[in-house]
């Protein structure tokens, strides 16, 4: 098959890089905010903070997936 990568299309190996790597990301930069939280003694208060500001961008992300479904259907 022409323009294909082991059976998948350039485009379905881009949806999959697009919603399970960067999820895995997400998923790291959890684990990230988390060990910085610790190291830093930052209590509940501060951790709050830290892990709010990362939670917006994952809202975005889900979002955008509930809305492209929408769409769609």
């Amino acid at each position: 098959m022409p323009g294909t990568i082991l059976g998948f299309t350039e485009e379905e190996i881009a949806g999959f890089g697009l919603t399970f790597g960067l999820g895995a990301f997400i998923l790291y930069m959890l684990f990230i905010i988390g060990h910085l939280a610790w190291e830093s003694k930052a209590g509940k208060f501060g951790t709050f903070v830290l892990f709010l500001g990362l939670s917006f961008g994952m809202v975005g992300f889900i979002a955008k997936y509930v809305i492209q479904w929408i769409i769609e259907k």
